[in-house]
């Protein structure tokens, strides 16, 4: 009988991941999606471009995270905010817009260059620097991405929200829980107004199975991915039906503010 080898220890992998990638660095030499300089190790976004993205910082909105210009002192919502309710407690994009950082986006979602999604999930991280989200950390809320309907996601392949989700539950070492399913194939919410994006997602998700299992461990709330924040319409159909479901709090971390 074939003696069995025994599994490879965690530094054994990191070894031969490190040799893996450096051979394909050397077949297909990538390079930075911002400033283009030669990167190694499976790299697509440098350290220096991904921290020199506009990092959101006082003063934004509480509620969406839309920045402001100017001394403002203390919290305060917006003037879209301030007349809405959200299903969700707040919003914490990690970045303001910039048109690179939209570009790498993207390059994500729509030319299917999957590899940004690890670098876009640890630019996403840069929200829990948010004190608000300290609680959701030290009681490792769930990653929930926002979910595509399974004909969209079969055309383009992946999820662009569940693969930053996924690499930023590797950085903060959170689980990653598909609590939520599209039902429905909706109209894209690129060109609608507030309004006829909500109209849109009316009864678009549902909890799935994996949400339900989740459900029974009682967590303190959940943390909803998304790529962009615009208006917040379809995190806020996502919050409502975890809120229904039985997640006490939730809130929404992206990548960038639209």
């Amino acid at each position: 009988m074939q003696e069995r080898k025994p599994p490879l220890k965690l530094t054994e992998k990191s070894h031969w991941l490190g040799l893996g990638n450096r051979f394909l660095d050397l077949l297909f030499p990538s390079e930075c999606g911002t400033c283009s300089i030669p990167l190694e190790n499976g790299r697509a976004v440098c350290d220096g471009c991904a921290q020199n993205h506009l990092q959101l910082v006082p003063p934004f909105c509480e509620k969406c995270g839309e920045g402001f210009e100017g001394n403002i002192e203390g919290t305060f919502k917006c003037p879209n905010c301030s007349h809405l309710k959200f299903s969700f407690e707040f919003a914490r994009p990690a970045c303001f817009r910039s048109e690179e950082l939209l570009h790498l986006i993207h390059r994500l979602k729509y030319k299917r260059e999957i590899h940004f999604a690890k670098d876009l999930g640890k630019i996403a991280c840069g929200a829990f620097s948010d004190e608000r989200l300290a609680v959701a950390l030290m009681e490792k809320w769930p990653l929930i991405p926002v979910p595509l309907h399974w004909l969209r996601e079969q055309k383009r392949h992946f999820n662009q929200a569940a693969e930053i989700a996924r690499a930023m539950a590797k950085e903060r070492d959170l689980p990653l829980v598909p609590a939520l399913k599209r039902t429905r194939s909706t109209q894209t919410q690129t060109q609608l107004t507030r309004v006829q994006r909500l109209a849109n997602l009316k009864g678009a998700f549902q909890l799935t199975a994996a949400g339900k299992r989740h459900l029974t461990s009682k967590p303190g709330g959940a943390i909803l991915v998304d790529d962009v924040f615009t208006t917040g319409s379809t995190v806020d159909a996502c919050a409502r039906v975890l809120k229904k479901a039985g997640y006490p709090r939730i809130v929404v971390i992206t990548v960038m503010r639209g």
